[in-house]
């Protein structure tokens, strides 16, 4: 198995510890990513590679009609336990058990970059009605803060994390032009160990060993420690929600 593949499958074994750590995703990103619908009421909405269900909870309580797709065993049970009211199936978004023409809107949080595009968007496409949407959105740290730029240099492991660009979406003749917003966001941590944790959740940190795990968790907790932001009891990490939505056009 290549490196991009098993980080793409690294996650089942922080399952709880993702659903505990990582951050949730504003709002008014899902309110935008679903405007071009021209509607509020109860939608028919897929999470696509929902992992322990950090969009999905946000989608439930906007009262949609929620089915959530996650291929990992572990985060899909960790969602289940956690997300109620929700359909909940085994699946990739290159194969999704969902039938055609089905869905008002696609959701895929912070996980669009592990698909192969080729075989997913044609499925995506399946499974829209006509006019529906595909929302691609990711969470990111907000880069001109100063202290979250040193600590993502501190935290830097062996596994590079290079991420492709969410702009490569590529064009595909069932979407119109992908659309574009950013939103903030904020994720509350109750310590530097509570920071630590979430970055422990990253792919990046799961599939290196635990000797180097251990070391980087150690300066990561020194630089916390010792920072005016985040030395103190609770604090907020900045954050923002990138999003893109592609309309699915009539054939």
């Amino acid at each position: 198995m290549d490196l991009h593949a098993r980080r793409a499958d690294s996650f089942g074994a922080q399952a709880e510890a993702y659903a505990e750590h990582r951050p949730d995703y504003p709002v008014a990103a899902i309110r935008w990513a679903l405007e071009p619908l021209g509607k509020t009421e109860q939608l028919d909405v897929l999470d696509l590679a929902a992992g322990t269900g950090k969009l999905t909870a946000g989608l439930v309580a906007e009262g949609h009609r929620v089915t959530a797709v996650e291929p990992n065993e572990q985060m899909l049970s960790e969602l289940v336990r956690r997300v109620h009211g929700v359909r909940a199936l085994p699946g990739h978004a290159e194969h999704i058990p969902v039938p055609d023409q089905t869905l008002d809107a696609v959701f895929v949080g912070t996980a669009f970059h592990w698909f192969d595009q080729e075989k997913a968007l044609p499925e995506i496409a399946r499974v829209l009605r006509p006019g529906g949407v595909l929302a691609a959105l990711w969470i990111d740290t907000v880069p001109d803060v100063e202290w979250m730029a040193e600590l993502e240099n501190v935290s830097r492991s062996s596994v590079e994390d290079r991420r492709e660009d969410p702009t490569g979406i590529i064009t595909h003749p069932s979407f119109g032009p992908p659309e574009h917003a950013t939103f903030p966001h904020v994720h509350r941590r109750e310590s530097p160990e509570a920071l630590v944790a979430t970055t422990n959740t990253y792919s990046r940190m799961i599939v290196i060993d635990d000797e180097e795990r251990a070391a980087i968790n150690e300066k990561m907790l020194a630089f916390l420690r010792e920072r005016p932001e985040t030395s103190n009891g609770p604090f907020d990490v900045p954050l923002r929600s990138e999003v893109y939505r592609m309309v699915r056009v009539s054939e």
